[in-house]
């Protein structure tokens, strides 16, 4: 998961009866103490679903990030009961508030079980919470392309940008209206060294939580089996390892121990897409895989060798969590 939040019991038996339910159309949901929990329920008062809509008017504030999940088909009595995911996150929200709905909705869809959730949607205005607003989201989704999981939750925490322009120390970075993330002077350069094949063939980079900076831990010799005794256990990082041949070799090792705080785990998944971003477009390393584990034990010899046991490669999209680091 992406944030380290789960969805409650209380809120899975809530989406049951939201399911079976003639007169709910939707549900509110909201975090708790690091899980998702109910909120009120919203009852349906018309037989069409936008007309529906006028009834979360007295749910969504300027500045409180929200779910709600809504019942689609008009007809609440009809066999077809699929469910759409809003994600209300108004500007006027708290940025932490805007990182965390944001970089946990996945979660939310994951956990309550995607098959009822074919759409799933991220607003900012409460006037997208309405019929007109919606047929404008319509009409715009009849247009767009489609983006993967991970691209649509990391354009999704675009409002959050600003782990804000705070402080002048670093690179900045804002790569397409991603979370934006400020680099240390040196990691560039490390990353680089680690592209030409140097002799350390392993950067290991951590947020500081202060100041919301990326920083440069160590450079240095490893192989398969020694890349965990490396890393961390207990805070997180980003480690960048190069296996054999620079240019088609280097592989991205994400590690967010469960043991770290709340604050820190939402702070590296929002940024993990922009670390990739920088080593790729400021340090000019290709990378060839991605791993992503809890804890630095799971990194083990094997894993790295499964990796490349097939020549063929394999273009990875996102960082749903498996149950041990392995292909994406």
């Amino acid at each position: 998961m992406q944030s380290g939040i789960a969805a409650s019991q209380e809120l899975k038996s809530a989406l049951g009866t939201l399911i079976t339910s003639t007169s709910q159309r939707g549900l509110v949901a909201t975090i708790d103490k690091e899980t998702i929990v109910p909120g009120t329920t919203i009852s349906s008062s018309s037989s069409s679903f936008l007309s529906d809509l006028s009834n979360l008017e007295s749910h969504v504030t300027p500045n409180a990030a929200l779910y709600i999940l809504l019942r689609r088909a008009d007809d609440l009595s009809s066999s077809d009961k699929s469910l759409v995911a809003v994600t209300y996150v108004p500007n006027a929200a708290p940025v932490r508030q805007k990182m965390l709905f944001a970089s946990t909705r996945l979660t939310l869809v994951r956990e309550l079980g995607g098959e009822h959730f074919p759409e799933s949607i991220f607003t900012t205005e409460a006037s997208e919470l309405t019929a007109q607003g919606w047929e404008k989201h319509l009409a715009h989704e009849a247009k767009e392309n489609p983006l993967t999981a991970e691209e649509q939750s990391l354009q999704d925490i675009k409002d959050a940008e600003a782990l804000e322009s705070r402080g002048t120390r670093g690179q900045g970075l804002a790569q397409g209206g991603r979370i934006a993330i400020r680099a240390d002077d040196g990691i560039a350069g490390a990353l680089r060294t680690l592209g030409e094949g140097g002799s350390d063939n392993l950067v290991q980079l951590r947020m500081d939580g202060a100041s919301e900076t990326l920083q440069l831990v160590s450079t240095s010799s490893a192989t398969p089996s020694s890349i965990s005794a490396q890393i961390d256990p207990k805070e997180p990082r980003y480690t960048f390892y190069r296996h054999n041949d620079p240019a088609s070799s280097i592989i991205f090792i994400s590690t967010c121990p469960s043991a770290a705080k709340i604050r820190e785990r939402m702070l590296y998944a929002a940024s993990r897409g922009n670390v990739v971003s920088l080593a790729q477009n400021e340090a000019g390393l290709k990378v060839a895989k991605k791993l992503e584990a809890t804890n630095p034990d799971e990194v083990t010899e094997q894993i790295i060798a499964d990796e490349f046991k097939s020549e063929e490669k394999e273009e990875k999209k996102g960082f749903a969590k498996p149950k041990r680091p392995g292909r994406r």
